[in-house]
C-alpha cells in the first residue's frame, strides 16, 4: 500500500472535520469540470503530496464551507500516492458502488484503476 493510503486508513470509522474548498456546484480551477459533491481537506493533516489530506463529503445536496462526519471509506489510487477520505454525515451509509458512482467525475482522470475501501 502507499504512504497516502496508510495515512487515510487511520481515519476509517472516525469523526472528521473537513474544510470544503470546492463546494458542490463549483468549477475546478484548472480542469473546468463541475463538482457534483462537496470536496475539501482535513485541516492540519499533511498528505505525502505535501498538501492537506483530501476528502469527499457525501450525503448532502447543497454546498458547504465546512462539514463534520464519519469517514466511511477511502478512495485509493494505486498509481498515484493521493488517496481521498470519504466522509458522510453521522448515521449515513453508502455502498462501495454508490461511492464509486459519486466520485467518478474526478478519480478516473487521475487513476483509472482507483478503488474504494469501505470501513467494515
Amino acid at each position: 500500500m502507499t504512504e497516502s493510503f496508510e495515512l487515510a486508513e487511520e481515519f476509517l470509522g472516525k469523526k472528521v472535520t473537513i474544510k470544503i474548498d470546492r463546494p458542490l456546484g463549483s468549477k475546478h480551477p484548472k480542469r473546468g469540470y463541475i463538482y457534483p459533491v462537496n470536496y475539501g481537506y482535513v485541516p492540519g493533516v499533511i498528505a505525502p503530496d505535501g498538501e492537506e489530506l483530501d476528502a469527499y463529503y457525501l450525503g448532502v445536496d447543497f454546498p458547504l464551507d465546512e462539514a463534520e462526519g464519519i469517514c466511511i471509506a477511502v478512495s485509493h489510487r494505486p498509481n498515484d500516492d493521493d488517496d481521498k477520505l470519504i466522509v458522510v454525515p453521522e448515521g449515513t451509509s453508502f455502498t462501495a458502488e454508490e461511492i464509486r458512482g459519486r466520485v467518478m467525475f474526478q478519480e478516473p482522470k487521475f487513476d483509472p484503476d482507483f478503488y474504494i475501501f469501505v470501513n467494515a
